[in-house]
């Protein structure tokens, strides 16, 4: 899988982890290089991975096409400024509006910030067209990201009293609940927003009737509709796009993860008609940068080839089966979601537990809540590969009764 060479010493006096600032609990192992779905650590021990980034290897890691285009775009430039165009920041932001319908994009680092540029949009839009409305309707349990009306927006229990006061404006309803969304509505609300699939709470679906009926509600009340696509967008669900199962088009998305394969890539894209801000509104030092456009050209090529998508879709059907057997087997609560993005529930709080216990046998799986496994393999994953991941974790659920 990985050429030979000597791994990287670890050993000193002091701790090799106690410069970088304690987030979160990671084992004791430094990965050191990845080739499709395997990662390498740095006493050359060999991991499935089916983490991705939290989806954001959506090609796998290192895959030829994204190295190819950094090597290229390297060679030629690296970033001349936002305040002037660069090739591949042109061809990136047309791919975006061939293949989603909307029509212009501003590019982005993160899905947070992504998701901070929609926000604004959707105010600034308010302002001009709702006579200052600026409250946005969003999901209990939903995900946005971590800058602080990102973390408004979301609605995560845990986060409520956490880095007081939050930014105001974002009254939560029940996915799937047309009626509450409708009983939320005032004249303070500017746009609803969600994501097709709330990964980060466990992967639960918003039913296609569901956003088709938001959707007219949306347009029959005159608000706009967002769409947080950063999980689920760049043929994570068997689509280009989550919305496109609905046969919908939101009038604002926010992109990000899979868009950049691997490297800091975001978009926020929306209607021209949407489109109001005005310069010095909306910036960023690295947005649209050269290097990072030219891969999410790389990465749009890929995925648009014939048959890719399709066989993400059936790639996805065969993982739901798999998952669907293991359930059976071990009693079990089903599996959630849709495409290359599911989710095991384990009907018990043994996640954690499970996830650790497959890392000790070699393979990466997300618990992201204490009843749930999250799978979100490269996009290019192999059936050999999860029926690999099936069978450790068909012995670890074994072990934990």
């Amino acid at each position: 899988m990985f050429p030979s060479q000597a791994a990287p010493s670890l050993s000193g006096p002091h701790d090799p982890f106690g410069s970088l600032m304690e987030i979160t609990s990671r084992p004791p192992v430094v990965f050191v290089e990845g080739r499709g779905s395997w990662l390498r650590d740095q006493n050359g021990r060999q991991y499935l991975d089916f983490i991705q980034g939290w989806a954001v290897n959506c090609l796998g890691h290192c895959p030829d096409a994204i190295t190819s285009a950094i090597t290229a775009q390297a060679a030629r430039l690296l970033n001349c400024s936002p305040s002037f165009y660069n090739e591949p920041m042109i061809r990136l932001g047309d791919l975006i509006a061939r293949h989603s319908g909307l029509h212009r994009t501003f590019f982005t680092n993160t899905g947070a910030e992504a998701v901070e540029g929609a926000i604004k949009l959707a105010r600034k839009w308010g302002k001009k067209n709702r006579g200052g409305a600026y409250e946005i309707i969003t999901m209990d349990h939903g995900f946005h990201g971590r800058t602080l009306a990102a973390m408004s927006a979301s609605g995560k229990p845990h986060w409520e009293q956490l880095f007081e006061p939050k930014v105001a404006g974002f009254p939560k309803v029940e996915l799937n609940n047309l009626a509450q969304v409708e009983r939320a509505i005032t004249a303070k609300t500017v746009a609803v927003m969600l994501e097709p699939i709330q990964g980060e709470a466990g992967v639960f679906v918003a039913s296609e009737a569901f956003l088709r009926e938001l959707r007219a509600l949306t347009r029959r009340e005159g608000l706009l509709l967002i769409l947080d696509e950063v999980q689920t967008g760049i043929g994570r669900t068997g689509k280009f796009f989550g919305f496109e199962h609905a046969g919908i088009r939101p009038d604002i998305m926010a992109l990000a993860k899979g868009l950049g394969g691997g490297i800091p890539l975001g978009a926020l894209v929306a209607d021209e008609e949407v489109c109001c801000f005005e310069h010095g509104d909306q910036g960023g030092t690295f947005n649209g940068n050269a290097l990072a456009t030219a891969v999410g050209c790389a990465v749009m090529d890929e995925i648009a080839r014939p048959g890719f998508l399709p066989r993400v879709a059936q790639t996805g059907i065969y993982l739901q089966g798999t998952l669907e057997a293991l359930s059976r087997k071990h009693h079990l609560g089903g599996v959630r979601g849709k495409g290359l993005l599911l989710a095991l529930d384990l009907a018990r709080d043994i996640g954690p537990d499970v996830a650790a216990r497959s890392f000790q046998r070699g393979v990466l799986i997300n618990a992201p809540r204490p009843d749930s496994l999250r799978f979100m393999p490269a996009l290019t994953v192999t059936r050999e590969e999860i029926d690999h991941m099936t069978g450790v974790l068909d012995a670890v659920l074994r072990e934990v009764g």
